[in-house]
């Protein structure tokens, strides 16, 4: 992962460059007031992700500069969750001393959670043995008598070996309650759950007067369906990770929700599904029949290249629409279509990656 220079001094000012490159990239719309959530100016991502660098004896994290992609060592990394910040070196430590754990790895991935939960994937340009399940348990074993509650995977080229779980448990706090997500390592997660927790909420009240059933696409493991299931009769999510699916139908069962379905369709799949133009034994076969619905609000939250042009069409049949955005250039380009048929009640920056120019943004469309 690229360089990130986190400096809590300057987190104001580089939120207000967002703010302002945020409201000039929509002036042409009629907008609101923005709502601008900010993030905790350190330890705020929930994810990191470091290439190892082999010098003679030595072992350590590297990263690259964004602009240079000249390496640098890394010990700390303040950008990261404490947790990880505190078993980094450690880790290190134990992994430099072990020949059959250090041999030829060539990154370290750290997933963890508010709720305390680590798991830590090490990635190899070589076959895993018995050998190595056994120093990784071993690994693992030492890791929590130095107070580290985590779980371990070993990844090569199509080998993946978990000690003993491949996924986190997340508790996120939304509107006075609290949700279970179960996150896999390597998929799709929000990065900074403490934003995470305000996105969610601004959805909650978004849809708060939501009048029969929302349908989602680019659903995750779940992650909104499960928070705004209460502002609705039915809720049917959308998702085509495999991984993502079987995520949300934990998350599902975990939470007690009764009134959400999912549905492993691409947004593609589902405008072709609702338009008739395919039949899904995918929603067959859970038993999903689309005609059962009443759907008036939906909810998107698009890859950063956006909506499609007939995802577009398909969302403006909509009353409501509440559009999650990677990418504001994409979302703009979307808003060109939807802005004939809808109009912006809420607008809002969600400060997820704090000390970059990434910008997530959030819109709230009200059919005219």
């Amino acid at each position: 992962m690229p360089s990130i220079d986190v400096n809590p001094e300057r987190y104001t000012a580089q939120l207000d460059t967002k703010i302002d490159t945020l409201r000039s990239m929509f002036e042409k719309f009629e907008m609101p007031p923005l709502e601008v959530f900010t993030s905790p100016p350190v330890h705020y991502r929930m994810r990191a992700e470091f290439r190892v660098w082999h010098d003679d004896d030595d072992l350590y994290y590297i990263m690259f500069n964004a602009e240079t992609k000249a390496q640098y060592r890394v010990d700390q990394f303040p950008a990261a969750s404490r947790i990880i910040n505190d078993v980094m070196p450690v880790l290190m430590q134990k992994i430099r001393v072990h020949p059959c754990l250090r041999r030829r790895l060539f990154q370290v991935d750290f997933l963890s959670t508010l709720s305390g939960e680590l798991v830590i994937s090490l990635l190899y340009h070589r076959p895993l043995d018995d050998e190595w399940t056994a120093a990784a348990r071993a690994l693992k074993t030492d890791l929590a008598a130095a107070g580290f509650t985590l779980d371990l995977i070993g990844r090569a080229r199509k080998l993946k070996i978990a000690i003993d779980r491949d996924y986190v448990v997340e508790r996120l706090q939304v509107d006075g309650e609290t949700y279970t997500y179960q996150q896999y390592e390597n998929s799709f997660t929000q990065p900074n759950a403490v934003v995470a927790q305000k996105m969610l909420t601004w959805a909650t009240e978004c849809t708060v007067n939501g009048r029969g059933d929302l349908l989602e696409l680019y659903c995750g493991n779940g992650n909104f369906s499960l928070a705004l299931a209460k502002n609705f009769t039915r809720v049917l999510a959308t998702e085509l990770a495999k991984s993502s699916v079987k995520a949300a139908h934990y998350n599902i069962d975990a939470n007690g929700i009764t009134n959400v379905q999912i549905a492993r369709l691409s947004a593609e799949e589902v405008t072709q599904a609702i338009d008739g133009v395919r039949a899904f034994r995918r929603l067959r076969d859970a038993g999903i029949d689309l005609n059962d619905y009443n759907f008036e609000t939906i909810l998107v939250d698009p890859p950063r290249a956006g909506m499609d042009e007939k995802s577009c069409a398909m969302v403006q049949r909509f009353d409501n629409v509440v559009y999650i955005s990677c990418n504001p250039a994409t979302l703009r380009d979307n808003l060109d279509a939807l802005y004939s048929t809808h109009a912006v009640a809420r607008f809002a920056l969600f400060d997820q990656f704090p000390y970059t120019d990434h910008i997530e943004a959030g819109v709230l469309l009200k059919r005219r």
